[in-house]
């Protein structure tokens, strides 16, 4: 079964490679109607698709989901609708394939050119949500890259049916055919089999939880894009403007709870900590917020529960943050860099010289300066649709759309140059 398995995986990978060497000199005409044409024949199958994501849902609960996930889970005309609009934003998107980043010329008369392409073949992992199936096979293609979608198997009927509809739609209008596949089996020893395979896929992207990224990093023989967890902080310096620091926490750790950009971490400075404390604290508690706090916040949070070690380092993904008391910037910026995951973090102030010191100090994929955490996203960025946010530094770093999704290439014009 192993070598049948992984003689499948390869056959999945080795096409894909093929339509990646099409993809990257495809027409954006052609990958735009595509999108397009993929957008309404979702919306003309809305029937066809409700009755896979039944079939999902029937078996939800067998599988251990939460209301919360089942949610996520669930498809409607409403949410097919918005899995079309998603796509058609990613055709009014700029293709970055073909970009000229810079060009000159030598001193002999050699042009040097320096051009956007497709970074290939993008393996990508990720949770039991099927409108991300629809959003990344767009932005991939898009790109110029084939996708190999792996998604969850708490999803597949409702994936299968997006993905059978957007090779529909490939075939009738010259999208390579493969250019889009999802891996048919549950089997997560298939995972496995395609990290090896670094010869044919060019990146993996995992998005779901930090066992799963891990293992995908440790295992891996080809570059992964990928952020672990997302311990965001909101430092309120000493100049800050209280009810500012109140609506923009509140945003922060609000607005969506289980969301990688959520404040799980609150900082505030000595000198404001009396005036800004409670009334960000009775704030809080008005949403439902477990407030974990150290010994000196204490004093000013009603109900505060006494913070753990472990408080500070920990995405909770639901309703309790953590606050701590500091006695300046740099030492904010060092709570950040011990227990923070790079990915993002803001500061409240009314001072220009401190939010400048603290955007250099902290060293995260986006530094929010009196704005909520929840901006770093590709969309509210006007970067378009994204595949992930990352918290690496190579290859790419924050919302991954598609120029995050593209490598370059040298093109080189001579007239018989010889080098002496």
């Amino acid at each position: 079964m192993s070598a049948e398995l992984s003689d499948s995986c390869l056959k999945i990978a080795t096409s894909a490679k093929a339509a990646s060497r099409e993809l990257a000199s495809l027409d954006t005409t052609i990958k735009d109607r595509w999108l397009l044409e993929s957008a309404d024949a979702l919306i003309e199958a809305t029937d066809e698709i409700i009755a896979a994501n039944e079939q999902d849902l029937a078996a939800a609960s067998g599988y251990g989901l939460s209301d919360a996930s089942i949610d996520r889970l669930r498809l409607d005309a409403g949410r097919i609708e918005g899995i079309a609009t998603g796509l058609r934003e990613i055709a009014a998107l700029k293709d970055p394939i073909g970009e000229v980043l810079e060009g000159f010329t030598r001193p002999g008369g050699m042009r040097i050119e320096k051009r956007r392409v497709p970074l290939g073949v993008v393996f990508f992992i990720y949770e039991s949500r099927p409108n991300v199936t629809a959003d990344a096979a767009g932005i991939c293609v898009k790109s110029g890259n084939a996708v190999i979608l792996r998604g969850g198997k708490e999803a597949m009927h409702s994936s299968r049916a997006i993905v059978d509809i957007l090779g529909r739609v490939a075939a009738k209008v010259g999208v390579p055919e493969n250019a889009v596949q999802l891996v048919g089996t549950t089997d997560r020893a298939a995972v496995g089999h395609f990290l090896k395979m670094h010869e044919q896929i060019d990146v993996t992207i995992p998005r779901g939880g930090e066992g799963l990224i891990r293992r995908v990093a440790a295992e891996a023989t080809m570059p992964v894009i990928k952020h672990y967890d997302g311990n965001c902080h909101v430092y309120v310096d000493a100049s800050a403007d209280v009810d500012m620091a109140v609506n923009v926490i509140e945003n922060s750790k609000c607005q969506r709870l289980g969301v990688c950009n959520a404040c799980e971490s609150l900082l505030i400075h000595e000198q404001i900590m009396a005036d800004a404390l409670p009334a960000i604290a009775e704030r809080l508690a008005s949403r439902g917020i477990e407030m974990r706090v150290d010994k000196r916040a204490a004093a000013h949070v009603p109900g505060g529960v006494p913070a753990t070690e472990e408080d500070f380092g920990t995405e909770y993904l639901g309703p309790t943050i953590s606050i701590a008391v500091v006695d300046s910037l740099e030492e904010a910026a060092d709570h950040i860099a011990r227990y923070g995951s790079g990915h993002t973090e803001a500061i409240i102030t009314n001072d220009l010289a401190a939010a400048e010191r603290f955007t250099d100090l902290v060293d995260s994929a986006a530094v929010m300066v009196n704005a909520s955490t929840r901006f770093n996203d590709g969309g509210m960025f006007g970067l378009g649709a994204e595949i992930g946010i990352s918290t690496d530094k190579f290859h790419a770093r924050g919302p991954c759309g598609l120029r995050e999704l593209t490598s370059y290439k040298y093109i080189v014009r001579g007239n018989g140059h010889l080098r002496s």
